[in-house]
């Protein structure tokens, strides 16, 4: 009677005696063995791979610059850490409408030493300046105005530089970076000499829901 063959792969195993097929073996033993160790090598590579989740974005230098700011878009978890080594917690939900080219961001705070704050923002790039703008509100009565910029891989918003009284010059910039499929890092920085140096006020650690 003819013996029947299970195929896993690119390896075939006799049901009745368990040994690879000679159509896919050499006679010598020692090349059995080789043979075997490499394809299970490969097995466990490809299980590996296909198991491992996706992190890569997209770079920059591959998108138009209508597109700069599509990583944004979903709904995230927020966290960060506060004094005494409390945790503040939060949502933030962006959207895009208007013919999909308008950002639409709604952040709250749900828990922490600033819950209840509330804002959202509108984001829109700009052809015709080769710009990306955004306008941001909130309930405490804050609002800003942003300009985008990009460094690298990082994408940033930044206001206009204000000269103070005493000749300091005044700016704000919030800087998306470490950016991945699922997460981010979202900084919220100012300058006193116009951007030359930067003093970190709030950093915000980004998981999608």
């Amino acid at each position: 009677m003819e013996k029947s063959i299970i195929v896993f792969g690119h390896l075939s195993i006799h049901k009745n005696n368990q040994y690879p097929s000679p159509a896919y073996c050499k006679s010598k033993s020692g090349d059995k063995l080789n043979y075997l160790m490499k394809k299970s090598m490969f097995i466990l590579l490809w299980a590996i791979f296909l198991g491992m989740p996706v992190q890569a974005q997209i770079s920059i230098n591959d998108l138009p610059p209508e597109e700069f700011y599509d990583f944004w878009v979903g709904e995230w978890d927020a966290s960060w850490d506060e004094p005494e080594g409390k945790k503040g917690k939060g949502v933030n939900v962006i959207t895009k409408d208007l013919d999909q080219k308008v950002i639409r961001e709604s952040f709250q705070i749900l828990e922490g030493q600033s819950a209840g704050f509330k804002g959202t923002s509108i984001s829109v790039y700009q052809p015709q300046f080769n710009r990306w703008k955004q306008a941001w509100a909130d309930n405490n009565g804050g609002y800003y105005d942003f300009t985008g910029d990009v460094d690298g891989e990082q994408r940033i918003f930044k206001t206009q530089i204000f000269e103070l009284e005493d000749g300091r010059k005044f700016t704000q910039r919030m800087v998306f970076k470490e950016i991945t499929e699922n997460s981010m890092t979202w900084d919220w920085e100012a300058s006193e000499d116009g951007g030359e140096t930067w003093t970190l006020n709030w950093r915000i650690f980004y998981t999608r829901k």
